[in-house]
């Protein structure tokens, strides 16, 4: 594992996609790299073109967590609080164009709320803010909030995935609410193109047997996933209906990056 942190992923990216096509260098998709194709103008790499998906690993959840400040226990309650407030109630998120922030105005856009966006340089920060009191709510990565969820810090009011997941069976979904809301992400493994067909049905056959393993799959549920596997094809499909969905959301929300 190599770590080529920056510009939301951009560089890792544009190193894979610049490497040889052997099977041997493959890239760590997530949600970002779909949102960065809508994003960014000037890159020197196209993600849908330079990048063939091998297989999607999981699928990544959201949990809408409040500080307990926050007069509300459902969504229901939380919608009818900021429409009492409006242009007063904020949440962080880890940057403009992150999955908190687009999860976050999709949640705006269906419900004709207004909730402030306070950007911060990562999750973490936010995270401590919202725990902190600085903030009303983040649409938080399960990851970085369960733990505070667990020792009574912060209040869960529901998951953004359509259906409830193992770890928190007891969280609703956002859509049993906001009928049509969902907002999932995805970790999944990428190739150079023009990697030999040969060499990406090996990926995707060996890949498929690790996310069978009974420890590997308990891990992916803990941190508040859903073990995926399946098809390079149908990983494709679930990028290029990620990057319609949010792209949309960009546009609503006009969503840029300075």
């Amino acid at each position: 594992m190599e770590n080529r942190s920056g510009a939301s992923g951009n560089i890792g990216t544009e190193a894979v996609a610049k490497s040889p096509a052997d099977g041997y260098t493959l890239l760590q998709i997530v949600t970002p790299h779909v949102i960065n194709a809508v994003l960014y103008r000037h890159l020197n790499f196209d993600f849908a073109r330079d990048i063939v998906p091998v297989i999607c690993a999981a699928r990544l959840a959201y949990l809408v967590v409040v500080h307990p400040s926050v007069p509300a226990t459902t969504i229901p309650e939380f919608i009818a609080y900021a429409r009492a407030n409006p242009g007063k109630i904020n949440y962080g998120s880890a940057g403009p164009g992150t999955p908190q922030n687009i999860a976050c105005e999709l949640f705006n856009m269906m419900t004709g709320l207004k909730l402030v966006h306070v950007p911060y340089r990562g999750g973490a920060p936010a995270t401590s803010d919202l725990v902190g009191g600085h903030l009303d709510v983040i649409f938080s990565p399960v990851s970085e909030s369960i733990g505070h969820v667990k020792a009574g810090k912060l209040r869960p009011l529901a998951v953004t995935t359509a259906k409830r997941l193992d770890v928190l069976p007891d969280i609703p979904t956002v859509g049993d609410f906001v009928p049509g809301y969902e907002a999932s992400g995805f970790a999944g493994i990428g190739a150079p193109r023009n990697t030999p067909p040969e060499i990406i049905d090996l990926l995707n056959k060996e890949l498929n047997a690790g996310l069978a393993d009974a420890r590997v799959s308990a891990q992916i549920v803990e941190l508040g996933g859903t073990v995926a596997g399946g098809t390079p094809a149908e990983f494709a499909a679930v990028l290029a209906q990620a990057a319609e969905k949010w792209g949309k959301v960009i546009q609503f929300a006009g969503i840029k990056i300075e």
